[in-house]
């Protein structure tokens, strides 16, 4: 049974020379014409969405391209694109929110919290065959959603001061009133209704605003994973989407069983370990849910690869995404590698490597030259597969 994914990436559009967030999207959206792209709230961002796909291999060749797309079309008005949860160089005003009158009523009605709307995620999509299984799965799927944000972490810098997080996005984020855990529910019209009751309290206007790190989409039949931060390296957000696929096949496969997938009710924790993910990314401890107690990253996520491993190997990725996530033990977290990039040289050279990785090619160490992409080795190990293909972009998965 074939399980497909799909990806919305949103990009930080910057100054090339100063390496400053500007609000240029709509110069940007201009050049790139066609389906595939979107305005953001903020005018200094833009998000893409991908096709639909069986394989990881086809899912990464979709975002390879439509970021060297992207980067043709920023390059020749002098910007440059960045995928990660904020860029270190940016400044806050309520100026530069999109004129579009949904965006306009949030930053009206959320004020500084819309005004600091200056980030990036990674959203991934993955079949379901109905809303009842998507809101059921939610459950079991929350408790593993802290450790994909780890992977991702990539927001250590804001308003070009180092914060002490991996994930300053994600601080950023749960500030709006829906942002955090799902909550479980036993059916969609449950589900349905809890939300229309959010709607109703007036504190939100839409489904669109229902901020959770999970929720059943609104217009696909898809459970949605919101949690992580946007990814340099587009092979960080293949093995998110890899191990989120796995989740909700093995959820669905529990509940299929007639598991005992009961909620205790206790998120406390749940809401602790995703604030663990965006302290320390992959370079500290995390909450393991298996225990509920502290361990090693690595040790967490091996653990969650081991668990995932029957799912992994009925949609064909056990063996990328166990490679992919070796090399991303290996590189450490992109707020580690930034952190250094900006120790052993400065914030720009940072800035840099954001690009660089988010175009898909490595920083020359000690300058700010980039280098050719390479065609064999790339990162820590050789890349697997799916970094070897190329294809065009598309509609919207």
């Amino acid at each position: 049974m074939t399980v497909r994914i799909g990806a919305e990436e949103e990009f930080h559009v910057l100054d090339v020379e100063s390496g400053r967030l500007v609000p240029r999207a709509d110069t940007l959206l201009g050049r790139l014409g066609g389906s595939g792209f979107s305005r953001e709230l903020q005018q200094s961002a833009v998000e893409s969405n991908s096709r639909v796909h069986d394989t990881l291999d086809t899912f990464f060749a979709d975002l390879s391209a439509t970021r060297r797309r992207l980067d043709a079309a920023a390059s020749s008005f002098g910007l440059a694109v960045v995928a990660a949860g904020t860029v270190p160089l940016a400044r806050v005003t309520s100026r530069d929110v999109t004129a579009d009158p949904r965006f306009r009523r949030m930053a009206d009605d959320y004020r500084r919290v819309a005004d600091e709307q200056l980030i990036c995620s990674a959203q991934i999509h993955v079949d379901v065959p109905d809303r009842d299984t998507a809101v059921r799965a939610m459950c079991l799927v929350s408790p593993w959603l802290p450790p994909l944000l780890a992977l991702s972490a990539s927001s250590p810098y804001w308003l070009g001061s180092d914060t002490g997080y991996a994930s300053w996005r994600t601080m950023l984020w749960q500030r709006w009133p829906t942002a955090g855990p799902a909550g479980c529910y036993g059916s969609a019209a449950e589900y349905d209704a809890a939300m229309a009751e959010l709607i109703d309290s007036g504190v939100i206007t839409d489904t669109g605003m229902l901020y959770h790190d999970v929720r059943p989409s609104d217009h696909q039949r898809t459970l949605e994973l919101r949690v992580c931060d946007a990814c340099p390296r587009t092979e960080t957000v293949a093995l998110v989407a890899g191990l989120f696929r796995a989740l909700v096949r093995d959820a669905r496969d529990r509940l299929e069983q007639g598991a005992d997938h009961r909620c205790d009710g206790h998120h406390e924790w749940l809401r602790a370990a995703t604030w663990r993910a965006a302290r320390s990314g992959l370079e500290g401890g995390l909450v393991d849910p298996e225990t509920r107690r502290g361990a090693p990253a690595p040790v967490v996520l091996r653990g969650m690869l081991h668990r995932l491993r029957p799912a992994l190997e009925a949609s064909g990725d056990f063996d990328t995404v166990r490679t992919l996530l070796e090399e991303a033990l290996a590189a450490g977290s992109a707020a580690h590698r930034l952190r250094r990039a900006a120790r052993d040289e400065d914030l720009l050279a940072g800035v840099d490597m954001l690009v660089a990785e988010t175009r898909g090619d490595p920083l020359v160490p000690g300058s700010r030259r980039r280098a050719p992409r390479p065609a064999g080795p790339r990162g820590v190990g050789r890349a697997p597969a799916c970094v070897h293909s190329a294809t065009t972009p598309g509609t919207p998965g």
